[in-house]
């Protein structure tokens, strides 16, 4: 008679009798077929889903790229327009130069046109507060504004869909109790 090993259970013992048996050889066979089936099965899913998702991230880089080249063509499909108007002012013999600010204004008016078209908006903060983000202080000079508030602007700048392409240079308030020599230690602490 065997002995049983103290950790076996009954249920074991009778599972290890059935796969010693004969019947269970061919039943491990067919079982092992099947699994090997299966095995190769999923084996080809995984391999054309590996290929799907490849193709996918390829398409959407060729996509990100068409985007960005035709984003560029239409900004300068904006930009003719105003190409065009400054041809014609240069083939303008008139020396009237009312009619040429005249001219001059209105190309003006057509290009920042074109600009808003691409999403770039010019900033123009003389009154608002200091923003470091968005301005970049040239100096601190008094005036009757509230402190840290942009006096005036020395160059105008850009945000690009609502992202900085150019600071605006300014000039800032001083604080109302800041003394003359105090100018130097506002400005590094603006920058």
């Amino acid at each position: 008679m065997e002995e049983k090993q103290p950790n076996q259970t009954p249920q074991l013992e009778d599972m290890l009798n059935e796969v010693s048996s004969p019947e269970s050889a061919c039943l491990t066979d067919e079982a092992l077929a099947r699994a090997q089936e299966k095995i190769a099965e999923l084996e080809g899913n995984y391999l054309r889903a590996k290929a799907e998702t490849e193709n996918m991230r390829r398409r959407a880089q060729e996509d990100v790229e068409k985007a960005h080249k035709f984003a560029l063509e239409r900004f300068a499909g904006h930009l003719l327009p105003v190409i065009d108007s400054f041809d014609a002012a240069l083939a303008d013999p008139s020396e009237d130069l009312a009619q040429v600010r005249e001219g001059i204004e209105l190309i003006l008016r057509q290009f920042n046109s074109a600009l808003e078209k691409g999403r770039i908006v010019v900033m123009n903060p003389v009154g608002e507060k200091f923003d470091p983000r968005l301005h970049q202080a040239i100096s601190m000079v008094s005036a009757e504004q509230e402190p840290n508030t942009v006096v005036s602007v020395l160059q105008k700048g850009y945000l690009i869909a609502e992202r900085v392409l150019r600071p605006a240079l300014v000039t800032v308030c001083e604080p109302k109790s800041a003394s003359s020599s105090a100018p130097a230690a506002h400005n590094a602490k603006l920058a």
